[in-house]
């Protein structure tokens, strides 16, 4: 027997867009249905984001330098030295207790969601919805089919790791999901694509002790930033013996060895354990009944206005399925004002900028304009710190990497364009810089802040002051 639902709001996914537009929507007092697709549409409460993606890679991400931390400690005392003073055995890692703890993380957090959806008075379906019309769907569930309509629609099934085609998913190919999973270190991993995913897991596993090759059809790793802000992490990369395949095309994969023509056009073969593909993400558009939903598309993406409307009257998108950036905080940003915008309240989505963070090693942040957007203009200042000249980059061993900050400014009103930084635990940087640009400050207004010492932060500081012509450490 089917169960009917009337509600004000609907809303299919539980991602980061989905599940804030829902706590929104509650506070504000409407009545709301959220649609949690399990490992379909959304991945469980917190999407994507928290159970397959931002928050466990980033646990494995610290469990990795963890252990790297104290395998350079037992090898510098092998060498008779010791690292800042500390030595230790040779660690091993339990990577079945590694994950284990990760999931923990990832359970607590399910239930920390599962809490404010609760608190905030919204309905959590759990099942996979089938759209009939722009404003009905059927989602099955393990205690039968329920249908569900709405004045209000937000749409919010967010992305998915695209798949090769010579390259299927399964057995020793593994997407970032599978990565974050495994019971072993592979002795040997491929990655395939040099974007942020797959050397963020690719520097992870190297530091747990894998053998690591990265095949890239670009000519450079982290082809979307500038060289400047990617040399340091190719540095490290050559380093810690992580080899590149530049300019290569993967092929087949087949009796642990994964077939690659490099940039000369030379057939090559690489040993593997498993072959990690990265190669970009895809909104989930398919097998929800989209296409009976009426909505216009953009690309491969759903098309929406200012206000994240899409063409059909109360039915709103948001996050991976509008498009690039595809972030989890621009999805939480837009769910955040559907729901507003839903209550009455006059809202359109235009942020100045929405800071990336790239967690390799070292760090990236890019905010705003970078080098590239404003090449050939004399309109603008551009200025550079290093960490190497800030004691708290030294005292934490951030300095030596190669390091800075650089701001991007206008040269007649001093209003800054762009901020990017790379180095150790720059990510924590994003949020002042993403402030700045949106709250439209000039030069003279970080110059002016009396920033913490020691903190990585001053490093904004002096590019700042280096941008007005006197920077102070150098």
């Amino acid at each position: 027997m089917t169960q009917t639902l009337k509600t004000k709001v609907l809303i299919i996914g539980a991602g980061t867009g989905g599940y804030v537009a829902g706590i929104r929507c509650g506070q504000l007092g409407l009545d709301t249905v959220l649609v949690d697709g399990g490992d379909g549409q959304g991945g469980g409460l917190g999407g994507t984001c928290l159970n397959v993606g931002c928050i466990p890679s980033k646990a494995i991400i610290h469990a990795a330098g963890k252990f790297e931390t104290v395998a350079k400690a037992a090898k510098d005392r092998e060498q008779g030295g010791g690292t800042l003073g500390v030595t230790a055995a040779a660690p091993a890692i339990d990577l079945k207790q590694t994950v284990e703890w990760k999931d923990g993380v990832v359970k607590k957090l399910n239930a920390g969601v599962a809490a404010l959806l609760k608190k905030a008075k919204v309905k959590v379906v759990k099942g996979w919805a089938n759209f009939e019309d722009a404003k009905t769907c059927v989602v099955k569930t393990d205690d039968g089919d329920v249908k569900i309509t709405a004045e209000h629609v937000i749409l919010a099934t967010g992305s998915e790791p695209v798949e090769l085609p010579f390259l299927p998913f399964g057995g020793d190919v593994i997407s970032s999901t599978e990565a974050l999973s495994l019971s072993e270190v592979p002795r040997k991993l491929v990655v395939v694509g040099g974007g942020y995913i797959g050397l963020e897991l690719g520097i992870a596993y190297r530091k747990l002790g894998a053998e690591v090759a990265i095949v890239e059809m670009a000519d450079r790793i982290l082809p979307l930033y500038d060289k400047a802000l990617t040399d340091p992490v190719a540095k490290w990369l050559e380093k810690h013996g992580v080899e590149l395949h530049l300019g290569a095309r993967a092929g087949g994969f087949g009796d642990g060895k994964l077939n690659v023509t490099t940039k000369d056009g030379e057939p090559l073969q690489l040993d593997a354990d498993k072959v990690l593909v990265t190669v970009g993400r895809r909104p989930r558009t398919r097998g929800w009944g989209l296409e009976n939903m009426g909505v216009a598309m953009a690309g491969p993406f759903v098309r929406i206005d200012q206000r994240c409307a899409t063409s059909m009257k109360n039915v709103w998108a948001v996050g991976d399925l509008t498009g690039e950036p595809m972030l989890a905080h621009k999805g939480s940003a837009q769910g955040e004002m559907v729901a507003e915008i839903i209550a009455g309240h006059d809202r359109i989505f235009d942020p100045v900028a929405i800071a990336a963070v790239c967690f390799t090693e070292p760090e990236i942040v890019s905010a705003g304009l970078g080098p590239s957007d404003v090449e050939g203009r004399d309109d603008v200042i551009q200025a550079v710190f290093p960490f190497a000249a800030i004691g708290r980059a030294l005292a934490i061993e951030a300095g030596e990497d190669g390091g800075f900050v650089r701001v991007i400014a206008s040269k007649s009103d001093h209003r800054i364009l762009g901020v990017q930084a790379v180095g150790q635990h720059v990510s924590e940087l994003s949020n002042s810089f993403a402030q700045m640009l949106e709250m439209g400050a000039v030069l003279e207004d970080v110059a002016g802040t009396i920033h913490v010492h020691p903190t990585l932060g001053e490093a904004f500081h002096e590019a700042s002051l280096r941008a007005l012509g006197h920077a102070i450490h150098i």
